[in-house]
């Protein structure tokens, strides 16, 4: 792509997504939908100004780790490993109930192939940790016990949900199953979410020591997103998404995040709110553009709406998404259902990971169109409808 050409694409992305999302918030729609929207507008499926290219992505992917660790720096840690035993089981449920449900109707109600069944099984066990938490800040509740919860979780469906697509590629390429692989990429994984956290706090106090002895302005900008690009670069390393790695240096620079083996390491107060003053006008530029680029890589015109089978398929499939992500909110106690009924919701969305799910499936001719166009369908209506929700039932949240 031609610089000249992506400083305009770059310029409609950050104008559009910025105009919509103003509007649907004042219309009481999360902000959130207004910058899919300006995907979907800008992208092949309506005026096909903009299409999806290494650069954008790369921008994309800066803005979702940049949200993970704003999030991450809000998080109450301590809370957060409290709700550890809920979160485990609402992500564990949430993971094995929709890639049970969905294999099951793929090869036994629809007869599809064992590998593809397999596929769109694993296609809607994925969770998109960055719109649930882009919803919740939107409405300033991601501090509440119920966010700590579905934070928990997300992260935990995530780490899973990444050794399950290793797992079902290797058996879709090579039609067995290869648990060396998934074991060592399992094995790193856990490594780097027990170690990461650990190493970021001692980054961290390394900042804090030579924080307003600088004599070039941009100190904390430039260390703390270089501190972020490197744990995402270590994040990957490891076979872990990337977003891990920024959500575990957003835990280290919060306030309330100790080692359980030195307390001294606490993150200053105002170093702190100096990170949060710096980085906050940055992650606001780059986290729209990663949910353009969803709304961008939602391709309308694959979808064939006049087509019988692909209403009672896509149905079927969106029934099953919902609902299996739902139910294992109710096996955990709250204080109310209303709470449960919020989590439940929040684990939903779908977005851009059961987007690259499905690619990867259509790319190395797994799915064939119609059953893409299906999951694409699926996918769509599971992004879009979950932050209607949240928003409603959030303003009656148990306290």
């Amino acid at each position: 792509m031609e610089a000249h050409n992506f400083f305009l694409s770059l310029f409609l992305i950050l104008i559009v997504a910025r105009f919509l999302g103003e509007a649907f918030a004042r219309f009481g729609v999360p902000s959130v939908l207004g910058e899919l929207g300006a995907g979907v507008l800008l992208g092949s499926s309506v005026l096909g100004v903009i299409q999806p290219n290494e650069i954008l992505k790369i921008l994309a992917e800066i803005g979702i780790i940049l949200l993970l660790f704003e999030v991450g720096m809000e998080t109450d840690f301590q809370r957060l490993k409290n709700s550890g035993t809920k979160s485990f089981i609402v992500a564990i449920l949430g993971v094995f109930l929709p890639l049970i449900f969905g294999f099951l109707t793929s090869y036994y109600l629809f007869e599809l192939s064992f590998d593809i069944s397999l596929f769109i099984g694993g296609t809607i066990t994925a969770t998109s940790i960055g719109i649930t938490l882009r919803v919740l800040r939107d409405i300033h509740m991601e501090k509440t016990n119920i966010a700590q919860i579905v934070i928990g979780a997300a992260v935990i469906d995530d780490v899973i949900g990444i050794i399950l697509l290793v797992f079902i590629y290797d058996f879709s390429i090579s039609h067995e199953a290869n648990f060396h692989h998934t074991l060592s990429v399992t094995g790193m994984v856990l490594a780097f979410l027990i170690l990461a956290p650990t190493l970021a706090k001692v980054l961290s106090s390394l900042i804090h020591k030579f924080h307003g002895k600088d004599l070039v302005p941009g100190y904390i900008p430039t260390i703390i997103i270089s501190l972020i690009l490197l744990f995402a670069y270590l994040s990957h390393l490891v076979g872990a998404p990337a977003i891990l790695g920024s959500f575990a240096a957003g835990i280290a620079l919060s306030r309330r995040f100790f080692l359980p083996f030195g307390a001294f390491l606490n993150t200053n107060e105002k170093l702190h709110l100096d990170v949060k003053q710096s980085m906050t006008p940055i992650i606001q530029i780059f986290t729209p553009i990663f949910f353009v680029m969803v709304g961008l890589s939602m391709d309308l015109r694959v979808i064939d709406f006049t087509s019988l089978s692909f209403w009672i398929m896509g149905t079927s499939f969106i029934l099953i998404a919902f609902i299996s992500k739902f139910i294992g909110a109710l096996f955990i106690l709250q204080k109310c259902f209303r709470n449960n009924v919020i989590i439940g919701i929040s684990m939903i969305p779908r977005g851009e990971v059961g987007l690259i799910f499905a690619e990867m499936g259509r790319v190395n001719e797994i799915l064939p169109n119609e059953i893409y166009a299906m999951l694409i369908f699926v996918i769509i209506i599971t992004t879009v409808i979950p932050p209607f929700l949240l928003k409603k039932y959030f303003k009656g949240e148990c306290v």
